[in-house]
């Protein structure tokens, strides 16, 4: 039985297992529900990749912990070998979100109201969001760079709460350090993750998922 190219049986997913017997915390499985040691699991990935994103973030000044980058994590440790997870979408997922959120951000007129100062109804920021989302999904779906999260991520560009040229090169680079991180993290695991493209399970294989765990239950 196999979750996103990880097989699963009652001591949980393989790739907890093969990273706890490297750290020497594989007796956690023996006291633990297998449900329970994978949360934590995630919950600890994800709190070490942020948690150096932000004090980079911190140090420098500049925005390398943005809100999209939450869901990123989450996918990159949930679903490895998801294509969505793979470095080639997550990059390039959330670089069309940047390009597709400046440009309609510029285009509209949205620019020429700070964000949070105008305190009705600002139309060219409403217009700014739709057309941002809706090319954004579009390119991804043509580049077949399908990655969620680039969804959030345009419309913070988008509605004008980063903006500037600087700060959204500065999101692209904290967008790669965290698939860096990623790909360190799942190689010790034990996780085949890919170093650019997923070529493991297909889209029906990723959706399936959940079913899976329901029935180790």
């Amino acid at each position: 039985m196999r979750v996103d190219g990880a097989s699963t049986n009652d001591a949980g997913p393989e790739h907890v297992r093969v990273l706890l017997g490297h750290l020497r915390l594989a007796w956690l499985l023996d006291h633990f529900p297998p449900r329970v040691v994978w949360a934590a699991y995630v919950a600890v990935n994800g709190f070490l990749t942020i948690a150096l994103l932000a004090l980079l973030a911190v140090v420098t000044g500049s925005p390398f912990v943005f809100p999209s980058l939450g869901p990123t994590a989450y996918l990159l440790f949930i679903a490895p070998l998801a294509e969505n997870s793979s470095p080639r979408n997550t990059i390039l997922g959330h670089s069309i979100g940047l390009v597709c959120g400046y440009a309609a951000y510029s285009l509209t007129g949205a620019a020429n109201m700070p964000f949070g100062v105008h305190p009705g109804v600002y139309w060219p920021r409403i217009l700014a969001a739709a057309l941002s989302l809706s090319a954004t999904g579009a390119v991804m779906v043509l580049l077949r760079a399908d990655h969620p999260p680039a969804g959030a991520t345009t419309l913070i560009v988008s509605l004008g709460i980063i903006s500037q040229p600087k700060e959204l090169i500065i999101i692209e680079i904290a967008v790669i350090l965290l698939t860096a991180q990623a790909l360190a993290i799942n190689r010790l695991a034990g996780v085949p993750y890919p170093v650019w493209r997923n070529r493991g399970p297909s889209e029906p294989d990723h959706m399936a998922r959940s079913e899976i765990l329901e029935r180790d239950e």
